[in-house]
């Protein structure tokens, strides 16, 4: 991450730590002081098994999961969290007994659809949605929505950072919290204190990394 003011974030565990700098980065939804990078994470064997196993034991023993709904290019991770669950002859509801991991299609209006094919593994099935991050909620909100339209069942929510405890109603776990980056902080683009004191915006950043300006 070739931010001169970037730096890690470590745990007690190997491979499981974040990546961050500080300064003033813009999403599509909010201003932030942090610039988190999760690109390890999510392509990076050796991390995204970390990730999983840390966010799988909230899970293996009190919440059915058929499918987990992956946002963000968090496929590995799910396929990881997958593989973790169905490791000690996990229940679920599927006829074939294992875990189906998908990604969304979105609209132009950023709307979650499923393809006619991928239907049968979200309608009626216990979906796990797992992020990158959950912050102001946006992405996470389509998804449970799309869920719902699809006549699925919300498993729950998680990621590897989060801000919020629960989103619509459903508990979010997550790997790393605001506890672990003291002064995160996001804003509405119209109420970011950093560009009233006419602080440059550093990158701009979404699921896939950041562009620097």
């Amino acid at each position: 991450m070739p931010f001169e003011n970037a730096y890690k974030i470590r745990t007690k565990k190997d491979n499981l730590l974040l990546r961050v700098a500080p300064g003033h980065f813009a999403t599509s939804h909010s201003h932030i002081n942090y610039f988190i990078d999760v690109t390890m994470q999510k392509t990076r064997l050796s991390e995204a098994k970390a990730v999983a196993e840390e966010l799988v034991s909230y899970y293996n023993t009190t919440t059915v999961i058929d499918t987990i709904l992956c946002l963000d290019g968090t496929q590995v991770i799910g396929t990881c969290i997958a593989d973790e669950l169905t490791k000690g002859n996990y229940i679920n509801l599927n006829a074939h007994k294992t875990i189906y991991v998908v990604a969304p299609e979105y609209t132009s209006s950023s709307q979650i659809i499923f393809r006619d094919s991928l239907i049968p593994m979200v309608e009626n099935k216990n979906v796990l949605i797992l992020a990158a991050s959950v912050t102001t909620g946006y992405t996470t909100k389509s998804a449970v929505e799309a869920i719902n339209y699809y006549r699925g069942k919300v498993a729950g929510v998680a990621s590897i950072f989060a801000t919020v405890d629960s989103c619509m109603g459903y508990d979010v776990h997550s790997v790393f919290d605001p506890k672990d980056l003291p002064g995160y902080a996001t804003y509405p683009y119209h109420e970011c204190p950093m560009c009233r004191q006419g602080k440059k915006i550093d990158a701009l950043v979404n699921s896939f990394g950041y562009s620097k300006l």
